[in-house]
């Protein structure tokens, strides 16, 4: 049976992740209110990020960075404040 929400990044109804694609409560909120494309896109971006600006994604440094851009990329500016 195929999830669906209101996605808030592309504001229409679309088709739900399969599972929380991160841990804890950002997690689920991720799962209840973002779509398979807007994940997507998001996951474009960020391996964009990691590439221009030589990022390791196993530095936590720029793993907290990375979280707080994904935020404001899938629920706007003011997001990760």
């Amino acid at each position: 049976m195929t999830h669906t929400v209101y996605c808030i990044k592309s504001k229409r109804e679309t088709e739900g992740l399969e599972r929380p694609p991160w841990p804890g409560e950002l997690g689920q909120r991720i799962y209840r209110h973002i779509g398979k494309q807007a994940w997507q896109q998001w996951l474009d971006h960020q391996t964009m990020l990691i590439n221009e600006n030589r990022l390791s994604p196993v530095d936590p440094a720029v793993r907290r960075m990375l979280a707080g851009e994904m935020q404001r990329f899938l629920f706007g500016e003011d997001a990760a404040g």
